[in-house]
């Protein structure tokens, strides 16, 4: 069972995809918060819901189940993916904050994450995958669709800011 996601240092041109190590998860929140707030206008809302995450992350992780990938070129953060157990349905885990930075978008990297993050999920024995995301996130529910996860509902908020009308999508792939 030795796969890239196992293996730090693993280079495809120039980006090296480790797992997390202290610090990541405050970093992760910091760039998610930064990132959505300038392209999308998000609010503190936003990144408190990422910080939630990361900290719900280190604080149960479970390494024979869960994992985090960091992507890098030259120890400049790229991108991530985290994968958790979701404890509320026995068989299936949840996609959390998956980020490309801008830089190192359209270069396959997201999908490169992606399928590093399916691939563990089937070899560790989930049945299903799941994920929320808004409608507004147009190149990550192109990849979503793209590696098989399918909208099971939606649902319109203003999480992110009150002048933010957005619609919120559940998403699932089955293994």
């Amino acid at each position: 069972m030795k796969s890239e996601n196992q293996v730090n240092g693993t280079a495809q041109n120039g980006v090296t995809i480790r797992n997390h190590r202290p610090g990541d998860m405050g970093f992760i929140t910091f760039r998610h918060g930064a990132i959505y707030a300038n392209e999308f206008d998000y609010g503190s809302s936003f990144e408190a819901l990422v910080g939630r995450i990361t900290s719900e992350f280190i604080t149960t992780f479970d390494p024979t189940a869960e994992r985090c990938w960091i992507a890098e070129r030259d120890g400049q953060f790229l991108g991530c993916i985290i994968l958790m157990k979701d404890r509320d349905t026995p068989g299936r885990a949840k996609l959390r904050c998956f980020l490309v930075e801008k830089s190192a978008r359209g270069l396959g990297l997201g999908t490169r994450l992606m399928k590093l993050c399916i691939d563990f999920a089937r070899e560790v024995g989930y049945e299903r995958v799941g994920l929320r995301t808004d409608s507004s996130m147009v190149g990550a529910r192109r990849m979503y669709a793209k590696m098989g996860f399918k909208i099971l509902g939606t649902e319109e908020h203003r999480t992110w800011g009150e002048h933010i009308q957005s619609t919120g999508e559940d998403w699932e792939m089955e293994l």
